[in-house]
Parts: structure tokens; sequence; C-alpha cells
């Protein structure tokens, strides 16, 4: 994925205080590899190489090739500088789609730190990305947090506790993935090359027996089966994919992503195969199906077949 940085407030290494002033603006290009690279990373197509030809391809009869949503989470720009990799973590993700993402385009990107909270034990620092597309049209916001550890204690304000949805009753969907013991080296291809999650080193300092997954990529996994379950595999209906990051991940292990099933999307959380939480207070937002069931762009692209 091409990427071109903008304009970058000076001012942003000194303390997490001063991170407050960091925006900045970039533009992203991307094309069907990247898309079909980033389906690979997060898991699509393991289990059978036929089901998700729409994703893993851009050449397959009968399959008009798509993006997967969660992609657009790429398309933020990337933090600001936030010290040691081994201290930083990414803690929350929200994402809410304006549009369905095309397969390849190009997009800008401004982005800035909206606030910073002081946890005590670190900095909480939270980062909002506007993505819009070719035509200046709102694509995507992507709003992510970033925990940095040994940064707290500098006098500002806890983040507030968000809600947790309730989850009353058996998930109505419960979809396991096992993670390949590699799948950490593929999905930094897609462009982040936290070496956290790469070099058994770094996860050392940091305290972990070994390099773990990136939390996008668990992230990935999730929002790949709320597609399937709750949107029809319709990757237009899906709209928001919010979750925390409560745990690592770790490649070799099974990921169970659980989803209760709302009025207008779902509520999720994820465990891995110890049945400890990695992924919690998941929020989801879908279409309900256009006429036809399909939307508008497949079904002009399939009516050119």
């Amino acid at each position: 994925m091409m990427r071109r940085a903008g304009a970058e407030l000076p001012g942003d290494r000194s303390s997490p205080a001063s991170l407050r002033h960091w925006r900045r603006t970039v533009e992203r290009h991307w094309s069907s590899t990247d898309a079909v690279l980033y389906a690979l990373g997060v898991g699509a197509g393991q289990h059978d190489p036929a089901a998700e030809l729409r994703f893993t391809t851009e050449n397959s009869a009968g399959h008009p090739h798509a993006a997967l949503p969660t992609f657009a989470a790429l398309l933020a720009a990337d933090p600001p500088p936030l010290g040691d990799p081994a201290a930083v973590r990414h803690a929350e993700q929200s994402l809410v789609l304006h549009r369905e993402l095309p397969a390849a385009g190009t997009a800008r990107t401004t982005a800035a730190v909206t606030s910073v909270y002081d946890q005590g034990s670190g900095a909480l620092v939270r980062v909002v990305s506007r993505i819009r597309d070719a035509q200046n049209r709102p694509l995507a916001t992507a709003t992510a947090g970033f925990f940095v550890i040994g940064a707290g204690g500098f006098g500002g304000v806890r983040a507030p506790t968000p809600a947790q949805p309730a989850l009353a009753g058996p998930p109505d969907h419960e979809i396991s993935y096992p993670v390949p013991a590699d799948q950490a080296l593929l999905y930094r291809l897609s462009g982040d090359r936290n070496p956290l999650h790469s070099d058994p080193a770094v996860a050392g300092r940091a305290g972990l027996p070994r390099p773990l997954l990136h939390g996008l990529c668990t992230y990935g996994y999730a929002g790949r089966a709320l597609l399937h379950a709750v949107a029809g595999s319709d990757p237009a209906r899906l709209r928001r994919v919010d979750a925390r990051f409560t745990a690592p991940m770790y490649p070799g292990d099974t990921l169970t992503i659980r989803i209760w099933r709302r009025r207008h999307g779902a509520a999720f959380q994820a465990v891995d195969g110890a049945g400890r939480l990695v992924l919690s207070r998941g929020i989801a937002r879908v279409l309900p199906p256009p006429p036809g069931g399909v939307s508008p762009h497949l079904a002009e692209i399939r009516s050119r077949a």
C-alpha cells in the first residue's frame, strides 16, 4: 500500500499532553492486490479456499471482487510517535463506513489526536481519522485508541468507561477460527511492521512469551465473522465495527467469535482457545438487505460480467 504523508505539527514527542496538538493529512492508494493481501491476512479462505473468492481473488467467475469492510481501518493515518514499540498497545478500534469500500482506489485521510487520558499506569491516546474518497465524499471514520505503558501520571483526567453491551443468553452465532502460527508474518505485509508481532526479542522485552497477533488482525477476523453471520456476506451492509482489545491473542491459537444479534446489527466478543476474553464491548451496525438481495455496486459488476 502506497502512503504519502502530509503536514505534521512539531512538538509531539515531549509529553503525552503535547500529543493533543498532533494532526496529519495523508493520501492512501490501494490496489486489488492490497485488498486481497489483507483478506488473506485476516484468514479469508483458510478453512475453504473456495468459500471467500470474492475477497481472496480479483478474477474468479461469478465472484465479483470486493474489499472486506474492515480493510478501511488500514486507510487511517499512522499514529503519532508513541515511543518504544514494546510499550505501546492497540487498546480500542472503531470503524464507521459511510459508503461501500471499493476494492481499489484513492483516499485522503485527515487525522488528529482528539484526547489523551491519564490512566495512571499509562496514557490512552485516541486518534480519529476522517477518510474521504477521490470524489471528496466521506468514505469512513476510524477511531483508534493506543495505550502507552508508563506514560501516565501527568495529571490528566481518566477516560470515561464506555457502556458494556448487554449479552443476555447464549450467543446466536459462535464461529471458531484456528489461527496459523505464521499469521502475524502474513498480516504485517499489509503495513503494520511493529516488531512486537514478529521479533521474539522485542516481545520478550515487553514481557510477552512470544510475538502476539496484531490487534487489527484479530479485529479483521471478527469482522469476517460478522460479515458472514449477520450481513449476508454483503460487504456493503456492514457499516460499523467497534471493539476493545482486552488481552493479547497469539498466532497458533484458536479465536472464537461470539455474536448476539440485535435489531440493527449485533453485539460480539472474542475469546482465545483457553476462553480468555481478547475482544470485548463489540458492536456492529448492519444495513437491511437491499432490494434484490445484493448491493447496487455488486449488482452493477455482475450485470457487466
